[in-house]
């Protein structure tokens, strides 16, 4: 996998029942495990120290809800129990002051061709600067 020498922007989702934004803030840091997609798992594979990460809660209510720092590049996932499956490990870094809906970025222009429209059941994957730096935007503005 190309290594890469400046920050990549990504997007992880997660339902709030298995693992929520709160549960990731108290542990100030985790593993992110149990990946089973090839395509995920190469996006994981890509992620490098000091990239940075928007967090989605999934299923109920989706939407983006703060923003991660990936602390190690990947290793191997330690709950897989077979095959070559991987795993990084995120610190959270900030609430943002309110969600991003699923809906408002359907309906941003700016954000058309974000990967999470394309590809909505993936669960890890890169987005460019400036659709992270939209979203940060919209969730730091108390209005939408």
């Amino acid at each position: 996998m190309k290594k890469h020498s400046f920050p990549s922007y990504w997007l992880v989702k997660q339902e709030p029942s298995a693992y929520s934004w709160e549960t990731f803030v108290q542990e100030g840091q985790t593993e992110w495990t149990g990946v089973r997609n090839f395509q995920a798992r190469n996006n994981l594979r890509l992620m490098q120290k000091g990239d940075q990460v928007l967090f989605y809660h999934s299923v109920l209510k989706p939407r983006v809800v703060g923003l991660a720092e990936v602390i190690t590049t990947a290793y191997p996932d330690p709950t897989a129990k077979e095959g070559d499956w991987s795993c990084v490990t995120l610190k959270p870094t900030h609430a943002l002051k309110r969600p991003v809906l699923l809906q408002e970025i359907k309906l941003d222009p700016a954000l058309h061709g974000i990967a999470l429209l394309k590809q909505s059941r993936l669960s890890v994957m890169p987005i460019t600067k400036n659709e992270f730096l939209r979203i940060v935007a919209l969730g730091e503005n108390a209005f939408p």
